[in-house]
């Protein structure tokens, strides 16, 4: 089998298209990655990815690696300059901790809810409500590229629309699933997805479900996890005294919910949040790179403002930096009124931590500094668990060298699953600022055609690697 350094016939084509080089007498390669004086190369990404065969040759998933590369090396240069983090402003990710916190006080100290319910009442809410009603379903999902048009976004709910006349037409709804669903919980089971009740699967999908009779097809159903077609299997229903106790808990917590709901409409209508002009597209572009600069916008610019208080450009950038990577992917493509929703929703998160403040529920400054001190503690131990807290340096060895193997040794585990991936959150965005990083397009497309292409190699009989390695060794000799 070649080495991965080696070129094959579709790099001399690629090279031929000024995209990569082969070859000492052209130039250098480009970088996968950059942060520094740092570089992941495209022959460090092959070799980190090309005996994984359980991670795909995409690009999601060579961005995913590219983006961990950058942020362990910042992590063990940072470490290998000063391993206790003292540098590093923790506050954000802290404060952000607190507020969920104060959030929690706030409703246990000002929201009184008498939760008492008599039996009687329990059963005529049982009867009323049908709470045991637990129904077996399948279902078709498609997803929606990463960032989809509105043109992408019909172009699959057409695709969907074509399986629901096929199923309805006689076609066996569990063969389509197997075919052409993107659930991979259920797709191999013909879209079932068992027995399930209230509360159990996200809002629209419930209700759709549950309006239909067995045998039924529904409609194109729209969720946050892409358009589904759903068929009712069956349905069956639980007596009373078997889900009493539980559902007894469930009516206890929804008014508790209730009250929540009274008391957060309260502050809103009082505030009234009002969205502020260019806001929406502001979010996706931070969705999109939370890390980025926007040119010509302040950090203090308010997207959703009102009396005396705003979420400015900072603060969503900061609680993009916490969240995950699909929600951020998920904002990055919403429409306005999903946009919106969000900037809502962190707008009565902010009036909730003032409505706590104001009740005196934030902690001191020198409770703040324990915290900060904890989270150093937690990052060291993260970085130990990495093996990038105290790297293995020869003497006289430069620090960036000891780095760049360190890194080199960390990933290579994560990827083969010998170790688990420590994810940096916002110490990852403040380990960077400052900093020039950069990820190349064209480089993670040469990354995912020789992992490709090395893997379907490794499929060739013996008889057909001697034609391929020959053909190689006819072109290496027509292009000297």
């Amino acid at each position: 089998m070649k080495k991965i350094q080696k070129c094959r016939s579709f790099v001399v084509a690629v090279a031929s298209m000024g995209l990569m080089a082969c070859g000492a007498e052209q130039a250098e390669e480009e970088a996968v990655a950059r942060v520094g004086s740092y570089r992941l190369t495209v022959d460090q990404a092959v070799e980190l990815l090309v005996d994984q065969e359980g991670l795909p040759a995409e690009t999601g998933v060579v961005r995913a690696l590219a983006e961990l590369w950058v942020d362990y090396t910042l992590l063990a240069d940072a470490a290998g300059r000063d391993s206790t983090f003292s540098d590093l402003d923790l506050d954000p990710m802290v404060l952000q901790q607190v507020s969920q916190s104060m959030v929690f006080q706030l409703r246990d100290s000002v929201i009184q809810v008498d939760t008492f319910i008599t039996e009687d009442e329990l059963r005529s809410r049982y009867e009323a409500e049908a709470p045991a009603l637990e129904i077996r379903a399948r279902h078709i999902m498609l997803e929606f590229p990463m960032q989809a048009t509105a043109e992408q976004q019909d172009s699959v709910r057409q695709a969907l629309l074509a399986l629901r006349e096929r199923a309805v037409g006689g076609e066996r709804f569990e063969a389509l699933a197997r075919q052409f669903s993107q659930d991979p919980g259920s797709a191999a089971l013909g879209g079932d997805l068992g027995f399930f009740g209230r509360g159990d699967m996200v809002a629209p999908f419930e209700a759709a479900a549950m309006a239909l009779e067995p045998g039924q097809i529904s409609d194109v159903v729209r969720t946050p996890l892409g358009l589904h077609l759903i068929r009712l299997e069956e349905r069956r229903v639980r007596a009373f005294d078997e889900t009493a106790v539980g559902y007894r808990r469930q009516v206890q917590a929804r008014m508790v919910q209730e009250a929540e709901s009274t008391f957060v409409a309260a502050l809103v209508d009082a505030a009234s949040p009002q969205v502020q002009e260019g806001a929406l597209d502001i979010v996706r572009e931070i969705a999109g790179a939370p890390g980025g600069r926007l040119a010509g916008r302040g950090e203090r610019r308010p997207l959703i403002e009102w009396t005396g208080d705003a979420v400015t450009v900072g603060d969503l950038r900061t609680v993009m930096q916490l969240e995950s990577p699909q929600l951020r992917d998920q904002l990055a493509g919403a429409d306005d009124e999903q946009v919106t929703d969000f900037l809502q929703s962190l707008a009565r998160r902010e009036l909730l931590i003032r409505a706590a403040e104001a009740e005196g529920l934030r902690p001191s400054r020198d409770s703040l500094d324990v915290l900060v001190d904890d989270a150093r503690v937690q990052l060291r131990q993260a970085t130990r668990m990495l093996g990038l807290l105290e790297l293995d340096r020869a003497p006289g060895e430069d620090l960036e060298v000891a780095v760049a193997r360190g890194v080199e040794g960390a990933l290579a585990d994560v990827v083969s699953g010998a170790s688990q991936v420590v994810p940096l959150g916002i110490v990852g965005f403040e380990l960077r600022e400052g900093r020039s990083v950069n990820i190349s397009d064209v480089a993670v497309g040469q990354v995912i055609l020789a992992v490709a292409e090395i893997r379907a190699a490794r499929q060739l009989s013996p008889a057909e690697e001697t034609v391929v390695d020959s053909m190689d060794a006819v072109r290496d000799g027509a292009g000297r």
